[in-house]
């Protein structure tokens, strides 16, 4: 396999990963290309390594640069903006489990902490054991929202040995 070969075949592949984790395939094509590249790279060349639009291209960029994973370098004598993706894996896999945190559980545990708190009021035609599911499931669904927050902001704030050594047990059981 050629150079340029493995360059694309990561590229697409990084694309298809990117989904799973909440980002688009563009967008996750830029941070593989910035991800493999030795050097910040402006938009044109984004643009033109991916056979992609100027709009497409900045878009994805500044949602990469909100999301943590790029940042914006200057080059100087250039007038250019050029892009840069952080190349320590395990910092990447934490900044995805921050965004990842922040933009979908935390709403969620927010609106189920927020119904929990509210009594509830039957309606006319409403028996007592529909509200006794739901008031149950709200509990259920929030105790475990919460705990799932609380070991997503314990894995953010312990250091890459503390990850590993925990990953390494869980494999080995």
């Amino acid at each position: 396999m050629t150079y340029e070969e493995g360059k694309q075949k990561f590229v697409q592949t990084w694309g298809t990963l990117g989904s799973t984790w909440g980002i688009n395939r563009t967008m996750a094509q830029i941070h593989a290309l910035l991800l493999i590249s030795p050097r910040p790279l402006c938009g044109d060349e984004i643009m033109e390594e991916l056979q992609i639009s100027r709009g497409n291209a900045n878009m994805n960029i500044r949602a990469l640069v909100d999301w943590g994973l790029v940042r914006k370098e200057i080059i100087a004598g250039d007038r250019r903006d050029f892009y840069s993706a952080e190349k320590d894996t395990y910092r990447v896999m934490l900044q995805i489990m921050k965004e990842r945190r922040r933009r979908e559980l935390a709403p969620v545990v927010g609106a189920l902490d927020e119904l929990r708190a509210a009594p509830l009021e039957r309606s006319a035609g409403e028996s007592e054991a529909e509200a006794e599911e739901f008031t149950k499931m709200v509990h259920a669904l929030s105790d475990f929202t919460q705990k799932a927050d609380q070991m997503l902001e314990m894995m953010i704030r312990r250091d890459e040995h503390w990850f590993y050594g925990k990953l390494m047990k869980m494999l080995i059981k």
